[in-house]
């Protein structure tokens, strides 16, 4: 079985709720990106979602529009991501998903960029602008070499378009948190978004994302789902300075949370 799938299934049976990270592949420096997916692995992380930099990285907020212009810029390509993945997985087998813009995969060459993909190790890809009418001229692709194909809901979703998308993803469903781009915070309707979600999500479990920012915001969806991704708070850390070893404690305190709940309600947050 696929890693991701195996790992996000077995949390789901266990009832633990799934920590996903999202960080910009080689940023802050070409040098980090191993290490840091080491220490999110050891602070508790259960899949590491790596970001191909791109220049219009359109469905993405300003944090991650600067990671993204700062990796370009120190020199990230299509093969440094599978060399990097290549060498992972010499060191860990924790999930890892790479997510990206289709213009430098279809630079790249679709077939060969999923053979290669697998054939560094990569367990799913997200392609975040490819709607689900266009899916289905990559899906043959990645089911071909044994990926899961995450796609994703927005609140605005119908429950019979939730249904359909849900039926041609693997891996798990990610729904976004709210409308717009990366790094914003869900307003007051997030939850209800969700909750109605979550009623027609029967095939994969189901993260949410966009705008999680504290344990206390992953505590709040993870309530109503099976799990989490948290991606410009994480970039935020690294901006700040924070090197692999402080990262791994960062997330430690999104790992209590989760795996504590009644003690974190108990401490009197408000929803995300």
């Amino acid at each position: 079985m696929n890693l991701l799938t195996e790992r996000l299934r077995n949390n789901k049976q266990r009832g633990v709720s799934s920590l996903v990270f999202f960080l910009t592949g080689g940023y802050p420096a070409l040098a980090s990106t191993q290490d840091l997916v080491l220490g999110l692995e050891d602070g508790g992380a259960d899949a590491v979602e790596i970001g191909m930099p791109f220049s219009d990285p359109m469905a993405d907020g300003a944090m991650i529009q600067r990671s993204s212009a700062a990796a370009l810029a120190n020199g990230v390509s299509i093969p440094w991501m599978f060399e990097q993945v290549a060498r992972l997985r010499q060191r860990t087998s924790i999930p890892l998903i790479l997510m990206g813009y289709v213009n430098p995969i279809f630079r790249y060459g679709v077939d060969r960029f999923f053979g290669d993909a697998a054939a560094a190790g990569v367990d799913g890809v997200i392609l975040p602008e490819v709607p689900l009418g266009e899916w289905e001229r990559f899906r043959g692709m990645v089911e071909a070499r044994h990926l899961c194909g995450i796609l994703l809901v927005a609140p605005t979703t119908s429950p019979e378009r939730v249904r359909a998308i849900d039926e041609a993803s693997s891996g798990f469903l990610y729904a976004v948190s709210s409308t717009g781009v990366t790094g914003g915070t869900p307003d007051g309707r997030a939850m209800e978004h969700i909750r109605e979600t979550r009623k027609h999500v029967r095939k994969n479990p189901m993260l949410v994302g966009f705008g999680i920012s504290t344990p206390e915001d992953a505590l709040t969806f993870a309530q109503v789902a099976d799990g989490v991704i948290v991606g410009s708070a994480l970039l935020r850390e690294l901006e700040a300075g924070k090197g692999a070893s402080e990262v791994a404690e960062w997330v430690r305190g999104f790992r209590i949370a989760l795996d504590t709940p009644q003690k974190v309600m108990n401490s009197g947050h408000s929803e995300g």
